[in-house]
This record gives C-alpha cells, sequence and structure tokens, in this order.
C-alpha cells in the first residue's frame, strides 16, 4: 500500500499505536525524504499541523536464500516519528458506518 511518492504506509504496531495517544505517529517513508516534505506532505493530506518529525534509517534484515547456503540483505528503509499539535489526530483506521 502506497499512499504517494513520499508516504509509503503507516507503521501499525502496538509500539507505535501506544504512543497516538500523546499524538506521536509513525509512518514508512521514502528514504530521500526530508522533514519539511514529510511535513508539508501530511499538511496537506491529513490537515494537521506537524510539530515535530524524528527520522531514521532502519537497516535491512539478512535473508536467507532457499537451498542454499547464501544470504542477501533487504534494502534499508527510512521510519519517520511525527508528533502532531494537540487536540489533532490521524484516522489511520477509518470507522464503518
Amino acid at each position: 500500500m502506497r499512499i504517494n511518492n513520499i508516504l509509503i504506509q503507516p507503521l501499525v504496531t502496538e509500539k507505535s499505536m501506544s504512543k497516538t495517544a500523546s499524538n506521536n505517529y509513525t509512518f514508512k517513508v521514502s528514504l530521500d525524504t526530508s522533514k519539511n516534505a514529510l511535513a508539508n506532505e501530511l499538511k496537506r493530506l491529513y490537515n494537521v499541523d506537524v510539530i515535530d518529525v524524528k527520522t531514521m534509517v532502519m537497516p535491512g534484515k539478512q535473508k536467507r536464500v532457499l537451498k542454499t547456503r547464501l544470504y542477501t540483505k533487504a534494502t534499508n528503509w527510512k521510519k519517520a516519528i511525527v508528533k502532531l499539535k494537540d487536540g489533532q489526530t490521524i484516522d489511520l483506521f477509518p470507522k464503518e458506518k
């Protein structure tokens, strides 16, 4: 699921969902994304005010090639933790009517 060229997908884990109570949301973003571009894209898509953006490059894991002794390395990816203004939320799971 790719949202656009900057945002790839929201990261939905137990740890990231517990951070949503303090207005922190976690996204998987493209490697060449800057913090300003990410903040502007969230403003355009979700109409929220971004206070702080923290990014980190996560190393790709080694994976075993089946039926050989060889390993291959998955590509690196970038994770962004975004803090929103108080009272604003991003609805990651829209409620069905």
